[in-house]
């Protein structure tokens, strides 16, 4: 079962951001469940006490995961489990003592004088107002779950009403807003606007206009949701005071970390396992190297007619580029690859552009800055290829080698942004890398002399890097793990005519 629990769990973590999935704490329910049956004939009190300790673990979990989530849904449903876990503590602590507040003090400390410090031992006294104080804490939660429940609609329809005829303030009565017939004559509003499922990003075009892949098509703007400080200050409270609780427990009772569990299938899902370093510690030993897992162009795609906050972490942003040179500002120069139907192929990011080759079995550490090992065409082509200084003809070039043709340079062998995928074999890559200013790429109009701008636009950082890297495993998901090698840092190409794509009196 729980093999079958497994590879379900690690297919659906591709496709889905990780999250705490009720098959995760499923699974953890199962490991709990042998502790509790282990400790159940020494003691109920632990017994009973290690279940709600988890119980407020996960409720914490899911309080994260609902506070900063686009679904309304997970709000609505912690709200009901928070109500449902705080009052099962409540009774608990009640059975053991009727006033847990007198037992214990605010800060949850013992208090002495109280006639029950005699039935349980100090550790069991200090598990009993660990649960009062986490209670208390998770309690204060309850106003805030409704008010972000009431901001998205779901008790927005509750309002005052003005007094009717022969109505007084001191009626009883219940005031609910009335409910509003739709229009069946006009079309109904979709819940969120469709999109298409394009599987790459349009090659962009700087200085002018280009076709869209659908007129007139704007996608929908991601929400941005930030948790309320209070609530987060809150849970991170709380959880302090679990994790104290837990070091009051026997030895053989084992508690389950759903967030630890969580991050744990992500690296699964989308970074290479530690074990992989151990093997090619000897390589990575070596100066400009490294290894790194090239995941599928799926990974780094948002599923279409979803809704995602867009302040949580991407997977890029997760799981970053290997870096391959030294930064400037905010440019790194990155080894940018991904899977494209079992290919190799570089991320087109901005302008950036350039060109891989597959060289055989060759080891890494046999390949040099000057490729010696390298066919003549192939090293003249990687060490001789001069890319254009003007913005225009960059672009030309960025589009011949993404797509193949128009390729003028009277070699016999086409060079492509892409390379088929195999296992034991080496690649070959020139990469080169620009960071325009925003001016430029976002076409933002400028009124009025400015020395600064145009210092931006005669020091654009870029980098051409030729890399070599080679394919070690595959995975089922269609991913690789590649070690790779910093061959050479050729001289940073830059852009002369960037003035004339700035809008505005110059």
């Amino acid at each position: 079962m729980r093999k079958i629990f497994v590879g379900l769990s690690l297919s659906l973590t591709l496709g889905f951001t990780p999250s705490f999935a009720l098959a995760l704490e499923y699974k953890s329910q199962l490991d709990l469940s042998q502790s509790v049956d282990s400790v159940a004939g020494e003691n109920i009190f632990y017994t009973k006490a290690m279940q709600l300790v988890q119980q407020q673990i996960y409720l914490i979990a899911r309080l994260e995961q609902a506070l900063s989530s686009s679904d309304p849904n997970r709000m609505r449903s912690v709200r009901g489990q928070l109500t449902v876990y705080t009052h099962s503590v409540e009774t608990f602590l009640k059975r053991q003592y009727p006033s847990p507040k007198t037992l214990c003090t605010a800060k949850g400390e013992l208090s002495q004088q109280s006639d029950l410090t005699v039935q349980l031992t100090d550790s069991q006294l200090q598990i009993y107002c660990s649960l009062y104080a986490a209670n208390q804490e998770l309690l204060k939660l309850s106003p805030v779950t409704d008010r972000l429940l009431s901001r998205r609609g779901e008790l927005g329809l509750v309002r005052k009403l003005p007094l009717v005829s022969g109505e007084r303030k001191s009626d009883p009565v219940i005031s609910i807003a009335p409910v509003q017939r739709p229009d069946l004559s006009k079309p109904a509003t979709p819940f969120i606007r469709k999109e298409p499922n394009l599987t790459s990003s349009p090659l962009p075009v700087v200085g002018s206009p280009a076709k869209t892949a659908i007129a007139n098509y704007k996608p929908p703007i991601q929400p941005a949701i930030a948790p309320p400080e209070e609530a987060i200050s809150t849970l991170r409270t709380a959880n302090q005071i679990l994790q104290a609780a837990q070091k009051r427990f026997p030895d053989n009772i084992k508690f389950i970390n759903p967030q630890e569990d969580a991050a744990t299938l992500d690296r699964f899902a989308y970074d290479i396992d530690s074990q992989e370093k151990q093997i090619y510690a000897q390589f990575l030993q070596l100066p400009n190297t490294g290894i790194f897992r090239v995941l599928p162009d799926s990974a780094y795609r948002r599923r279409p007619n979803t809704l995602q906050n867009r302040l949580q972490p991407s997977v890029i942003e997760r799981y970053p580029f290997p870096s391959v040179g030294e930064g400037k500002g905010d440019f790194t120069p990155s080894l940018a690859l991904k899977m494209i139907d079992d290919n190799f192929q570089l991320f087109p990011q901005g302008i950036d552009y350039g060109f891989i080759v597959n060289i055989g079995d060759v080891p890494l550490e046999k390949l040099d800055g000057r490729l010696q090992t390298l066919d003549l065409s192939t090293r003249d082509f990687f060490l001789n290829y001069q890319p254009p200084r003007e913005l225009k003809a960059l672009q030309v070039d960025r589009r011949r080698f993404i797509t193949g043709k128009s390729q003028n340079w009277q070699q016999s062998q086409i060079y492509l942004s892409g390379a088929k995928a195999e296992v034991n074999k080496t690649y070959l890559v020139r990469s080169l890398q620009f960071q325009l200013p925003e001016i430029i790429s976002e076409r933002q109009p400028v009124r009025r002399q400015n020395s600064r701008i145009r210092q931006q636009l005669t020091e654009v950082p870029s980098s051409d890097t030729i890399i070599a890297f080679r394919a070690v495993r595959r995975r089922p998901d269609g991913s690789y793990t590649i070690l790779w090698r910093v061959l050479n840092q050729l001289p940073a190409p830059q852009i002369n005519d960037l003035e004339k794509y700035v809008i505005g009196d110059w």
